[in-house]
């Protein structure tokens, strides 16, 4: 069941963060869905902390901790935009 929930909210959120980073119309809901739950993992690791926000991993489903993902996955984007064109978008 965990598995289902990182694959759906990873999706989400990884959408909202292309539509962020206006990136959404170069990738598909595949790549959504792996930028969300890479973002989300980056997001856990260095915005949570930071937040005072617990993960989904520590059984904590909050709006800190969907927004430290949210973070994560648009630094990750931004990271990718920079090494594939020089420049954040």
């Amino acid at each position: 069941m965990n598995l289902i929930i990182w694959l759906v909210v990873g999706g989400l959120i990884g959408w909202v963060a292309s539509i962020i980073m206006k990136t959404n119309a170069q990738q598909g809901a595949v790549l959504n869905v792996i930028v969300g739950i890479v973002g989300s993992l980056l997001g856990g690791w260095l915005v949570a902390p930071l937040l005072g926000a617990a993960t989904l991993n520590q059984n904590d489903f909050s709006i800190r901790g969907l927004l430290a993902s949210l973070i994560g996955a648009v630094i990750l984007l931004a990271i990718v935009n920079l090494v594939r064109r020089g420049h954040v978008r």
